[in-house]
């Protein structure tokens, strides 16, 4: 969970920054790694998963949407933040 913050090169976090004309929102951040080798992270990160991580994808995914609907909304943010990252 994070509030601002730049773009960092990610183009849609640009067009979302461009469309609402601010960094001031909230984010759920999931990791995925680094890519393997020498392989370009554009290429990397619109991949799809390897069959391997789906599981642990899966339970990433649930524990984000937990964050969001259950803890952020309830509970405010900085609590999320604090209970999830």
């Amino acid at each position: 969970m994070k509030f601002g913050g730049g773009d960092n090169g990610h183009n849609g976090l640009r067009s979302i920054r461009a469309s609402l004309g601010t960094g001031d929102f909230y984010r759920v951040r999931v990791g995925v790694g680094r890519p393997p080798g020498r392989q370009e992270p554009a290429d990397f990160l619109l991949s799809d998963f390897p069959a391997s991580t789906r599981e642990d994808v899966e339970v990433e995914i649930s524990r984000a949407a937990d964050a969001v609907e259950v803890t952020g909304l309830a509970s405010g943010w900085t609590r999320t933040q604090n209970a999830f990252n």
